[in-house]
């Protein structure tokens, strides 16, 4: 597979926002008043919307960019509860009342995703799958038999199955039945016309950067000083963005992982497919108006962190290349997933002291399905008080017993990344050319350059503006990515995604250009 094929000249491009319309809904402009302000835009923060305006609250939902363009544009769009061998970890850590809770949350996420389509009449490419998890290694044989076990004893219909319908030699995998994909933003964007018409306020490029409890309401306030006052809160966006409670920073960290869409000329067999071991390997099949596709995904790392990421892409070409004769790559784009620390999404109160401030985040690699369940989760909650699936979920549980070690690893990462970064040395390169980066001191602080295509150099402080990390150069997507808490930024030091909410500094040392201009030419 090569380059001119994979094409990696050209910016990443999911085909999910290639293939629908951008939305364009206004910015806020002037302070508004409302029973419940959700905060974030993608599918998690629309269908709490949809459940929470269907209980007779008079709901807002505010992004800060265009609505389910971040992370649900760019997702794989399995709608599973089978996320990896996950029933016997919680079956073991936590109990089986717990698991069961986890199991029947997601299967009954499936349906309910499919009866919400049904309702409003909404075309999503909605098609019933087989999920698989396999392995091609003997050491996760075991693991894979006892998760068929203990997912068929909480009630889904899995099975162990010696093969799957795919070219690929495995030692054991399981299978889910009764699961399904679809194109996340063909479901989510006539979604949005359906709740704004039923009274849901919808503001885009407003992004929230502070929350205060102001006597029995919340005031939220965008970067733009306009103000949002709610007797109830959402918070929807993701990463967490607030500090003030829940420590959400030393209990998530964020992953990159890698998406390419391949035209194949074989017949894809149908079916949902993840490996067990790393690196992560994941497919499903994929219709278009003229092609059939394959998505393939994996190459996951912690944000912030890695060499040239380009290689990820090739890498997943070369296992696509393995399986299928492959004709082109006509789309490839990558995904951030917040993860936590026992591989449990955190949904419901924000902290034991906030009733009327909810969180919704941490939903691994699997945000369709804890969407649905974060909705379904939240808006009893807010109408009744209580959920039969809360306890697993709550983002104050106490049994954490099977993540302390990860909880220390974790820290243990960001301490190392924030004070390497501080003392790795700049370098001394000024011939930075066309399409490349580095970082440069000036005036004694770290400077990101820039140079594109056309030869203009864009200069930010490359210090993160969310907790003081040090950014790193993503030279697959041009970005300054944080290797801290998964902040992102444009080369010219714009938010891509948080938990930052302010922008970079932008830099102009005269002496500095001087230098990058005369070394250029």
């Amino acid at each position: 597979m090569n380059d001119d094929k994979l094409n990696l000249s050209g910016q990443p491009c999911s085909y999910w926002l290639f293939t629908t319309e951008q939305t364009d809904y206004p910015q806020l402009t002037e302070d508004i008043t409302a029973d419940c302000a959700v905060v974030g835009g993608g599918m998690a923060g629309l269908l709490c919307a949809l459940l929470i305006n269907g209980e007779g609250i008079d709901t807002v939902i505010v992004d800060a960019g265009r609505i389910s363009e971040r992370t649900s544009g760019h997702t794989t769009a399995k709608i599973t509860s089978q996320h990896g061998l996950i029933y016997d970890k919680i079956k073991n850590q936590m109990g089986r009342e717990l698991a069961k809770q986890y199991a029947d949350a997601n299967e009954a996420a499936i349906r309910e995703i499919l009866k919400i389509a049904e309702a409003n009449s909404i075309e999503c490419d909605y098609t019933p799958q087989s999920a698989y998890v396999y392995t091609q290694k003997d050491k996760n044989i075991n693991a894979i038999e006892n998760e068929a076990r203990t997912a068929s004893d909480l009630g889904i219909k899995a099975s162990l199955v010696n093969e799957i319908p795919l070219p690929i030699p495995v030692k054991a995998a399981v299978r889910f039945d009764n699961q399904a994909q679809f194109h996340p933003r063909k479901f989510l964007v006539p979604l949005t016309r359906k709740i704004n018409e039923k009274g849901v306020r919808i503001f885009e490029q407003s992004r929230i950067i502070e929350i205060d409890k102001v006597n029995n309401h919340y005031i939220l306030t965008t970067e733009q000083e306009k103000k949002i006052t709610a007797k109830k809160v959402i918070i929807a966006s993701h990463y967490p963005f607030i500090q003030k409670k829940g420590m959400y920073f030393s209990k998530l960290y964020c992953e990159r992982a890698y998406i390419i869409a391949v035209k194949a000329r074989e017949k894809y067999p149908g079916g949902m497919y993840i490996n067990a071991e790393d690196p992560s390997r994941s497919l499903r099949g994929l219709n278009n108006d003229s092609d059939e596709l394959v998505l393939i995904a994996g190459e996951s790392h912690k944000t912030g962190q890695g060499k040239d990421l380009n290689n990820h892409y090739r890498a997943l070409a070369e296992f696509a290349g393995d399986i299928f004769t492959i004709d082109d790559i006509p789309y490839r784009w990558s995904a951030q997933d917040c993860m936590t620390l026992d591989g449990i999404p955190y949904i419901g109160n924000y902290a034991p002291d906030t009733p009327d401030l909810y969180i919704a985040t941490g939903f691994q690699k699997w945000g369709m399905t804890s969407s649905m369940v974060s909705a379904m989760i939240i808006r009893d909650l807010i109408s009744k008080g209580e959920n039969p699936w809360q306890n697993v979920f709550d983002p104050s549980r106490k049994n954490i017993a099977g993540s302390v070690k990860n909880f220390i690893v974790e820290n243990l990462d960001v301490a190392k990344h924030f004070i390497s970064g501080k003392i790795k040395p700049v370098s001394e390169n000024y011939n930075i050319k066309p399409g490349e980066a580095d970082i440069i001191e000036s005036n004694g602080d770290r400077t990101g350059v820039y140079r594109d295509d056309q030869g203009e150099l864009h200069m930010v402080n490359t210090t993160c503006t969310h907790m003081g990390c040090e950014l790193n150069w993503n030279s697959a997507e041009k970005s300054w990515d944080c290797p801290c808490h998964g902040s992102r930024f444009t080369f010219s030091g714009d938010i891509i995604e948080g938990p930052a909410v302010r922008p970079l500094t932008k830099e102009s040392d005269v002496s500095l250009i001087e230098k990058l201009t005369k070394d250029q030419f």
